[in-house]
């Protein structure tokens, strides 16, 4: 009789060590086909991230028109251009856009302006060329 128990438990040990084992081997499985999927996932984040950039040159991607980049203009400027700056600047209303262009380009280059040089070199600075051009052209016919 204790030949037949001892059996018994052994074969219900030996069992469930083998349950265990399969949990754990499921598990792993489990856990390294996720991981797969991440890696796989990242990978094609960073193709369509690529083709992305190859595709839309950045200068295209935040195109803006001259209202849109007087917004910020707008704050010292007023809405329509009819204020001096902080009190300090000349009224831009009324300029021609040759005039607007040629002071913008001169604050981006530190070559232009009086007690607002610094602040304007600082708003300019993150204008491109075709920027200045559309925001020149809208300011113009305000």
């Amino acid at each position: 009789m204790k030949i037949v128990l001892s059996v018994a438990l052994t074969l219900l040990l030996v069992g469930c060590g083998s349950q265990e084992e399969k949990k754990s081997e499921s598990v792993e499985s489990v856990k390294k086909v996720e991981t797969k999927k991440v890696v796989e996932a990242t990978k094609v984040a960073e193709i369509k991230m690529e083709v992305k950039e190859e595709v839309v040159p950045k200068e295209l991607a935040t195109v803006q028109t001259g209202d849109v980049i007087f917004k910020s203009c707008s704050a010292c400027h007023g809405n329509n251009a009819e204020k001096k700056a902080l009190g300090k600047s000349q009224v831009i209303k009324g300029w021609k856009s040759t005039k607007i262009t040629e002071a913008l380009n001169g604050y981006k280059a530190g070559t232009y302006g009086g007690a607002m040089k610094g602040l304007m070199k600082g708003q300019v600075l993150k204008l491109s060329d075709a920027d200045i051009k559309k925001v020149a052209g809208y300011i113009s016919k305000l």
